[in-house]
């Protein structure tokens, strides 16, 4: 059996610890013969492909990023995409399924073409860590760890201007970073999708921190809203899958917490520093066990299924499961964190 292997939307540590886990159990224990679409489904819609043999994914687990590359290419746009241009093209080159390794877009696609017939299973990822039916993407814990380490420089540079500092994470929907690495930093305030805040609340809290001689600390995911806003601040158009591209709040929130308390207020966006870099020793597991079980899906052909961890094992789950529900930080969860804030 021949396979594709593709890494599709954003970058995150661990995609190259997937790809190998997945090439080394195939060739070793099945026989398996494996390529990669290049680009993400780019390479799948324009047959863009380099040979993966087991010396191609040598020493590449501690890796960041992707060796196949990456876009957020739609496979259903263009003049070759479709699920029978894109199943023309499979057979041509002698494909026979896919093991597609993304997250929300990415896998939303590939349920779309398996329902049209292609053999695709899927693996999760994301930094956001907001797929449902997984406990964890591989990715956040290297997200939440860059993060902390950035904010926590930022609490020194604060404390020495007697600033208040908001620092700015990933998070379109969900605010699993901005919660795990604002609790960890010790901020005084955290700002999540699934709650929002008024102005004048966060002024509280910064004005609480201050009054304690503290320099106040704001983390913010990027797609907060304050009780006054419609709409994640968004200033960067639409991506190809038709999402607003978000990013800036924190430079939006700064001069209203300014003007609010006094306290000269800067704020930091720390954007794509979150996905580079080398993936933890828990990424670098998990993605491995993750690749290792879509070999299980294909021999199996559990089509239209993604790998999942439930608790400490690995299982295998619908597309459908996944992508229903964003998985949102329970309420819970954020009020038990908001004891620590002002």
């Amino acid at each position: 059996m021949k396979i594709g292997i593709l890494t599709s939307g954003g970058d995150c540590p661990g995609l190259n610890a997937v790809i190998r886990g997945a090439v080394l159990k195939g060739i070793k224990v099945h026989n398996q013969e494996f390529v990669g679409f290049l680009d993400g489904w780019r390479g799948v819609v324009d047959g863009d492909i380099i040979d993966l043999p087991r010396t191609s994914v040598r020493g590449i687990s501690k890796q960041g990023g992707t060796i196949l590359g990456t876009s957020r290419t739609n496979p259903f746009e263009g003049p070759n995409g479709g699920p029978e241009k894109i199943k023309a093209t499979m057979d041509r080159l002698g494909v026979d399924a896919i093991i597609a390794i993304g997250g929300e877009g990415t896998l939303a696609a590939a349920q779309r073409l398996t329902d049209a017939g292609l053999n695709i299973v899927g693996v999760p990822k994301t930094v956001d860590n907001d797929l449902d039916a997984t406990d964890y993407t591989f990715g956040f814990d290297t997200a939440v760890q860059i993060a902390t380490e950035a904010i926590d420089r930022l609490r020194t540079t604060g404390e020495s201007h007697h600033r208040c500092m908001v620092a700015e994470v990933m998070g379109r929907h969900v605010g699993w970073i901005a919660l795990h690495s604002g609790m960890a930093a010790g901020a005084h305030a955290i700002l999540i999708p699934e709650n929002p805040q008024s102005l004048d609340q966060i002024a509280e809290w910064v004005t609480q921190a201050r009054d304690r001689g503290r320099a106040p600390l704001v983390v913010v995911a990027e797609g907060f809203v304050t009780t006054d806003m419609e709409s994640p601040h968004s200033e960067r158009g639409l991506d190809a899958f038709g999402r607003p591209r978000l990013g800036g709040i924190g430079e939006l929130l700064a001069p209203e917490i300014e003007a609010r308390t006094g306290i000269e207020t800067r704020a930091t966006v720390l954007g794509h520093i979150q996905r580079g870099g080398v993936p933890t020793a828990y990424d670098r597991v998990l993605a491995t066990r993750l690749g290792m079980a879509a070999i299980d899906s294909v021999i199996d052909g559990l089509w239209g299924t993604m790998v999942a961890l439930h608790g400490t094992d690995i299982v295998h789950v619908g597309f459908e499961k996944a992508l229903d529900n964003l998985k949102t930080v329970p309420r819970h969860r954020y009020d038990e964190a908001s004891i620590l804030f002002g």
